[in-house]
């Protein structure tokens, strides 16, 4: 039995994560604002009001298991966010779960969570057509760690009348469960809009006086800059200071004349110039600045992780205005981040804003800015300096490269790997040459491509030469881990090539790193290859650290390795100037050098330490 109590102890202890669950079940269709407040109501109102018998299925985390307080109220907010998605019924009294809740209210705000990346859009998109049943498998699965009998058990006990039906639903999507602690999906950090303020201050005011609300809507509408069809899908204005409206001014935009990048003492997107045929056109570009100072409601909004998204502090620059793809699109740059407003060519239903954030662009990483995706195809602008582009295959080093036709600094479409799922078998990167050299950029699902680059860190070039796509192509599939990160480049570093203990020949080591713009949230990979494999395999990672860096060039990671003759090894490398390799734990072993294989079981876990000539200790990556 759980008493009120005990169950709000768990409410209050674990109340993010069931507003998460509640929100992420509930119908998309509610829009994401009263999605919010009703998965805040469903949670508060999980209560029970007396004392009731509890689900006695473990939670399976840490803190929460087996905790009959957390399952009972779990069960509460799923059961009511699937009777939320139920139709009213005319013969039937209402439940509580599908009317409006009456608390929690904001009055005169929109909230609705941060926006995440590209993945985070398309799993949504994804759960968006599923049934409340199985939206209910999946987040169960992904968000709760629950195995499929708990799971059915749970959605069972919820009123879910085919519960394996709805796993097999669940099954259709990929397991994407990482991206549920998304912000996208966080109920409890959110962003607040105004309300539709022109309409507030009518009713207001009809409801005093009729005449004199004619008179005050009449001198309302004449005021410039309030929010009405000049600024499109722009949220209403609310008070505007000098300053803003001089941010918002189109005649006030900056535009660089062409060719002022020859003799700028700085080559990056700060002189690019102003390109497409429709950079005269007022009115397009006011409502996209109008977007970006308070996009309205309907507007989908993006940002790269730590990319503020607010309105520019002054007139920003562009970069680019034209149609592309049956969409307007302007392209604009604010000295730290770049911003394109999109919207169909057929008016404003639907129109989109991204952030990428750019600051302390070098020549190379300031090359391209993506125009627009479509059926699988990214298009780029590109740089005023680069002289020729091309489309190559990472995976395939010696294909020869197919060239771009580029017309105005707009490339042709060349497929994209950003938006690809299933098995990868190729990755295309935009292969840009200019004065300095030749560079591969890739999409990352990012308005900003990232760079790739090669060799030991703190002596990294870009990856255009033959040696360097000979190390990239059995590990560009893994550049699929860092979509939507923000990333600003990536290198990879051969740093180890070890002979195999059955003499199959030698296996290499090659660690990648990303490197992000907000100079934090980097990902190491150390990944290992034997003979006659295709691509190569993760073997250890980390999150945030400085190793495979600039600031720490050094890597020591293992695997466990099967022979040709069914023998299991331990094997281990570290960078070249590893002294000794240690493995204890599960495994026992040691070697001279930065070299370790080790005779071992199926299974094994052990504990890695290097030491480098220094003398210093370094701990392998997990």
């Amino acid at each position: 039995m759980v008493d009120v109590e005990r169950a709000e102890a768990a409410l209050v202890e674990h109340y993010p994560r069931l507003v998460r669950l509640a929100y992420l079940v509930l119908p998309p269709g509610l829009g994401r604002n009263r999605r919010v407040l009703t998965a805040h109501a469903l949670t508060q109102r999980a209560l029970p009001r007396g004392r009731a018998r509890a689900c006695v299925i473990p939670s399976q985390s840490t803190g929460r298991e087996s905790d009959p307080g957390y399952a009972y109220v779990r069960l509460q907010v799923l059961r009511t966010a699937l009777e939320a998605g139920l139709p009213l019924r005319r013969r039937a009294w209402p439940k509580r779960s599908p009317l409006p809740p009456l608390l929690p209210q904001v009055w005169g705000l929109r909230l609705f969570p941060r926006s995440g990346g590209a993945d985070e859009l398309a799993l949504d998109q994804r759960l968006s057509a599923l049934p409340a049943p199985a939206r209910a498998a999946y987040v169960l699965r992904g968000l709760e760690r629950l195995p499929d009998g708990h799971v059915r058990t749970v959605l069972e006990a919820a009123g879910v009348r085919d519960a394996r039906a709805a796993l097999a639903a669940a099954d259709t999507l990929a397991p994407r469960y990482s991206l549920l602690a998304s912000p996208e999906f966080d109920p409890c950090t959110l962003q607040a809009r105004p309300t539709d303020l022109m309409r507030r201050r009518r009713r207001l005011q009809a409801a005093l006086a009729a005449t004199a609300a004619v008179a005050v809507g009449g001198a309302l509408l004449g005021l410039p800059g309030d929010g009405g069809n000049p600024d499109g899908p722009a949220a209403p204005v609310y008070a505007q200071n000098p300053s803003a409206r001089a941010a918002l001014d189109p005649a006030r935009l900056t535009k660089v004349p062409a060719g002022a990048w020859r003799s700028a003492s700085r080559t990056d997107f700060s002189v690019w110039p102003a390109r497409g045929d429709l950079v005269g056109d007022s009115a397009l570009l006011r409502r996209a600045l109008a977007v970006w100072a308070r996009p309205g409601e309907a507007v989908r909004v993006s940002a790269t992780p730590g990319t503020p998204s607010g309105g520019p502090a002054g007139p920003p620059q562009l970069l680019y205005a034209d149609t592309v793809d049956r969409a307007r699109v302007v392209i604009l740059h604010d000295g730290l981040r770049i911003a394109r407003y999109a919207e169909p060519v057929d008016g404003t239903a639907g129109a989109a804003l991204d952030f990428a954030r750019t600051d302390g662009a070098s020549r190379g990483e300031s090359s391209a800015v993506v125009l627009a995706r479509t059926d699988g195809n990214v298009r780029y602008l590109l740089a005023p300096w680069v002289t020729k582009a091309a489309e190559r295959d990472l995976v395939e080093p010696g294909s020869s490269p197919m060239e771009l036709t580029v017309t105005d600094g707009t490339a042709s479409p060349l497929a994209s790997p950003a938006t690809r799922s299933g098995a990868c078998t190729s990755w295309n990167v935009l292969e840009v040459t200019d004065g300095s050299g030749t560079r591969l950029l890739t999409d990352l699902g990012e308005l900003v491509p990232a760079r790739l680059t090669s060799g030991r860190p703190g002596s990294v070039r870009d990856a255009s030469g033959a040696r360097a796509r000979q190390t990239w192509a059995p590990f560009a599939c893994s550049l699929a881990n860092a979509r939507g990160q923000g990333v600003r480049s990536v290198n990879a570093w051969a740093y180890a090539e070890q002979p195999l203990p059955d003499d199959s020949g030698t296996a290499a080591w090659v660690c990648t790193r990303t490197e992000t713009w907000r100079g934090g949230g980097e990902r190491v990979l150390a990944q290992f290859r034997t003979p006659g494999v295709a691509y190569g395999a993760v073997a250890a990672k980390a999150e945030g650290g400085p190793a495979c860096g600039a600031k720490d060039p050094h890597v020591l990671a293992g695997v466990l390795w099967k022979s040709a003759g069914g023998e299991w090894y331990l094997l281990a490398a570290g960078s070249r100037d590893t002294e000794s390799v240690r493995a204890t734990g599960g495994v026992n072993g040691s070697a001279q050098g930065h070299l370790l294989a080790v005779r071992t079981k199926q299974g094994a876990q052990a504990e890695l330490k290097g030491t480098l000539e220094s003398g210093r200790s370094v701990s392998g990556l997990r």
